[in-house]
């Protein structure tokens, strides 16, 4: 019997069970890292806020992970520093062209 590419899971953040989905089987542990992550923000925000409804801690969890995220796009953003070199490269092969031309 071959194994199908996909597969069908059932997700639940929160008190809140999801559609099932069908994703690839790869990607299993991606989707299940992520239903714990957002759960262990709901949680934390649940327990931090215990007056505030479920869906304000979600949104809570939601902006908690999605700024985490930017903050790891921007660390990891290189094209600054690429930028950077290759403005000093420029100054480097202007002043090579000077010095070369002195001699």
């Amino acid at each position: 019997m071959e194994v199908s590419e996909y597969l069908t899971i059932s997700l639940r953040i929160g008190n809140y069970k999801l559609p099932t989905i069908t994703i690839k089987r790869s990607d299993e542990l991606f989707y299940r890292r992520a239903e714990r992550i957002i759960n262990e923000r709901l949680g934390f925000y649940a327990t931090r806020y215990p007056d505030i409804d479920d869906s304000t801690h979600l949104c809570m969890a939601a902006l908690d992970i999605a700024l985490a995220l930017k903050r790891e796009e921007a660390r990891n953003d290189t094209a600054p520093l690429v930028e950077s070199m290759k403005n000093m490269l420029k100054r480097l092969d202007k002043e090579l062209e000077a010095t070369t031309q002195q001699e």
